[in-house]
Order: C-alpha cells, then structure tokens, then sequence
C-alpha cells in the first residue's frame, strides 16, 4: 500500500490529515491537522512520513469522495503563512511537449539556425536532461506562479483575472517539499495539477511567458508519498455544462520526459532562496498536454477534469474570471 496524505476539513469544522489508502478507504492521522506539521515532526524525528504516521497513531474512517462531494476538501498542503509557500514550474520537459508550444511561436524550422528558442530549450533537454548519476543535466525552462495564496484545492474555481485573454488547463504532475531546518529539502510526494495558464499571452511573445504564468493553479487530493511511477498515464477533458467539448489522455513519468526528477530538483533547489528553513515548494513538472492546442477557448462556467492512475481522486475545477481590481499606485 502506497500512502496518501489527505487534508480535509471534518462536519465538526475541525482540520484534519487522513492516511489514504490505494482503494479510496481513509483514517484520520491523531494528533496534527495539517500535512505541514506531520512532515516537520517526521524531519524533527528524523523518520519517514510513513513511520511518523504509525507513531502518531490512525483514528477514524473518513469519507474522502462525500467530503470531497462537500466540497470539505483541502489542497493537500499549506502552510500557516502563505507567503512560505512557493509555486513554481518547469516547461518543455516532456517529450512532445515542444510541439504545441513550437506551433504557438511561429517560426521557421529549416535548420538549426532558425530554431525557436522553445525548441533549443527542449532539445537541450533531450541531449542533456538525463545525466548518470552524480552529474548534473542540462536547465530546464523555469518559472514562478505565486506564493500560498495562488493554490487551490481539488474542487475550488480556478480564477481568472479580468485582464486575462485566456485560461487553459495544463495537466500534469507536482512535487511537494518542504525545507528542514538544516536547509535541505524533503520530497513529501507528488500531486496532481492543474497548472492553469494564459496561452494567449504567451503566443504574443514568449517573452510574456513570465505573465501567461502568474495565475492559480490547483493541486488534487492527495499527495502519493513515495517514488512517482515512471509511467503516469490519465485524462484531461474540459465540461461545459452536459458537454465534454475536449478530451485527450495524458502521460507523466520519467519515461514520457526528457529530464529526470532529480536533475529539475537540482536546478530548482540548487538556489539558497529556495532552501529555506520552514518553507513549502509545489512545483510543476510540465506537460504535453493542453487543450489550447487544439483550438479550445475556454469560458467561464466550463469545468477542468484531470485525473490519472496511480492517483485515486481526481481534480474538478469550474473557471471563472474575477472582478476587475483597482491596480493603481497610490503615493504616499
């Protein structure tokens, strides 16, 4: 049994983290209420997550799929200060991925003079993003979300900003770490994502990829604790109203990517702003998949489905645009 790791808020309106097992049955982990203080007890203590969760001791059965029907499930992490918490992403680290994004910045491709610059970067990747072990692989494409108050859980809106020319799904798989008070990070697990976009923007110029970037983006309910399978095959499809208007399966996994898990830690943590004490990182590992690509403009109302195998719920979450904000700088 691979353990889940399951923030959910009870009937009595307490927090609390359940152990989730791999047929969907789930048991409140005693004495924490959220995934943040279990993974720093299980560093303080030096065990695994799986040891600290047996000392803490399991206690009764949740309801993960009528909570979640409830609308009482939580993003699997967060931190008590949502500023502490860091979401961020690499790009063109699938195979295939530089296809949709090749075609968004048109360009010629007789020659390797006249390559894009998202196709240099992939091919970078090809070459160099799986180094033996002990060396260190080429850098992938890089980017920032948000802090904290950027992520949203298994079933809220993902919000759009009323500037915004589109909001697209991107399905794919996170990694969830927290930092030890000896600066080093811990791998708690993996997540689902949807790591929502502006493709729009970005098919402008690449050089806006940074503002295309800088939206919410959701993670699933669980977090799989352990190694991610070198395979991840599932689903994105887009709902509007009775409707599916776009479906196409997606793979994960260090075999379906041109860069190892551990050679994006590396570039990703190998920044002392990144390693510090107390912090939580989610970070995206990128896709091949994204409806954009096949000509799909989303509007609000329509619903986001992402779900894959080894993961037992899914992620659903409905777009909307946001209100208009005053953004004017006041002098003081």
């Amino acid at each position: 049994m691979t353990l889940r790791l399951i923030q959910y808020v009870g009937k009595d309106g307490a927090r609390g983290v359940a152990a989730g097992e791999d047929d969907g049955s789930a048991r409140r982990i005693e004495g924490v209420t959220s995934t943040y203080e279990l993974a720093r007890a299980a560093i303080a203590a030096k065990r695994s997550l799986a040891d600290q969760v047996a000392q803490q001791g399991l206690g009764e059965a949740v309801d993960v799929a009528l909570a979640l029907s409830e609308g009482r499930v939580l993003a699997p992490i967060d931190h008590p200060d949502p500023a502490h918490l860091h979401v961020t992403g690499t790009g063109l680290t699938h195979l295939g991925s530089a296809e949709g994004r090749d075609k968004m910045h048109k360009a010629a491709t007789a020659g390797e003079e006249n390559l894009t610059d998202s196709m240099r970067m992939f091919l970078m990747g090809v070459k160099g993003g799986k180094p033996a072990e002990g060396e260190v692989g080429a850098q992938p494409e890089w980017f920032y979300k948000g802090n904290g108050n950027t992520l949203v859980g298994p079933r809220d809106p993902l919000t759009s900003p009323s500037f915004a020319e589109d909001g697209g799904e991107e399905p794919e798989m996170a990694g969830i770490y927290i930092i030890g008070d000896d600066h080093k990070a811990y791998r708690i697990g993996f997540a689902l994502a949807n790591e929502f976009s502006d493709h729009v923007t970005e098919k402008q110029n690449y050089l806006w990829l940074a503002h295309s970037k800088l939206r919410v983006a959701s993670i699933g309910a669980e977090i799989l604790t352990g190694e991610l399978p070198s395979h991840v095959e599932g689903y994105a499809r887009i709902r509007r109203g009775n409707e599916i208007i776009w479906e196409k399966p997606f793979i994960s996994g260090e075999d379906n990517m041109s860069h190892t898990i551990a050679n994006l830690e590396h570039h990703h943590f190998k920044y002392d702003l990144f390693r510090q004490p107390g912090e939580v990182h989610v970070h995206c590992f990128g896709t091949a998949t994204a409806s954009f690509a096949d000509g799909i403009q989303t509007k609000d109302g329509d619903v986001f489905e992402i779900g894959a195998k080894p993961f037992v719920h899914g992620l659903e979450n409905p777009l909307k645009t946001d209100a208009e904000k005053d953004s004017k700088v006041i002098q003081l």
